[in-house]
């Protein structure tokens, strides 16, 4: 009986034999090392500016929502509030990838040399 590996099972050996040929000092090719993943051009800022853009959309149409609600034109309260909570976790959990990232920079430039 032959057992056959599924391409994400090769391509999963693949790179553990790549990262161990790494990690044992030998040279490998960069075409190698890249031909398994996908190089990503996005930048931190690009990551995080994305992050606080959607953070603000959510809050403006959590705003419109309840300003609608106290206006009379809809009475979708519950949707409102939902709207709302969500508007606020997102912000919480941005606040708390910026506190996160504050952190790593001061223990990176308090590092001794």
């Amino acid at each position: 009986m032959q057992v056959e590996m599924l391409a994400s099972q090769a391509t999963l050996l693949g790179r553990m034999e790549e990262m161990s040929q790494v990690a044992a000092g030998e040279q490998i090719a960069p075409a190698t090392l890249l031909a398994g993943s996908e190089v990503s051009a996005t930048s931190f800022a690009d990551v995080f500016s994305s992050a606080v853009n959607q953070v603000n959309s959510l809050q403006n149409s959590a705003a419109a929502q309840m300003q609608a609600v106290e206006l009379g034109q809809s009475t979708d309260m519950v949707g409102a509030m939902i709207t709302a909570q969500k508007a606020g976790l997102s912000f919480s959990a941005l606040v708390q990838s910026r506190n996160k990232v504050m952190t790593s920079f001061d223990d990176i430039m308090n590092m001794a040399l």
